[in-house]
């Protein structure tokens, strides 16, 4: 298996993981991100986040040949790198920091960058020639 599949394996395996959590108790996910209380159409909105990324976990599950330039890469990339942007920006407004905001963020920044190195490489090898992302 090649560092992408694994990679992607790994990424699709928490994003399934949170959907599942956000599906099954999203009051209890959002307490422990956010240090926040949810009710009424609030838990219906965190069950439809959940559906989103049960559905991406789903849909970036690598193939044999995953490669960096794949939708499936790209599209956990682009989710990355905007979680950890948004995570950050919640952070440092202080109002809704739960006791997981932060290790979820550095998750997420980490993720992004194994992603973006892989991309890079991957830039590197093509057709046998340097390629500057």
């Amino acid at each position: 298996m090649n560092t992408m599949n694994l990679l992607l394996t790994f990424c699709a395996l928490i994003e399934t993981a949170t959907g599942l959590a956000l599906i099954a108790m999203p009051a209890v996910v959002v307490r422990l991100l956010l240090a926040a209380d949810i009710s009424g159409p609030s838990i219906a909105l965190g069950h439809v986040a959940g559906f989103g990324l049960l559905s991406l976990g789903l849909a970036c599950s690598p193939g044999r040949d995953a490669t960096a330039n794949t939708p499936p890469a790209r599209a956990m990339l682009t989710y990355n790198v905007l979680a950890t942007l948004y995570f950050v920006y919640v952070g440092i407004g202080g109002e809704w920091v739960g006791p997981l905001l932060w290790p979820a963020a550095a998750l997420h920044a980490g993720l992004s960058l194994l992603l973006v190195r892989q991309w890079r490489l991957a830039g590197t090898r093509h057709q046998g020639r340097l390629v500057r992302l």
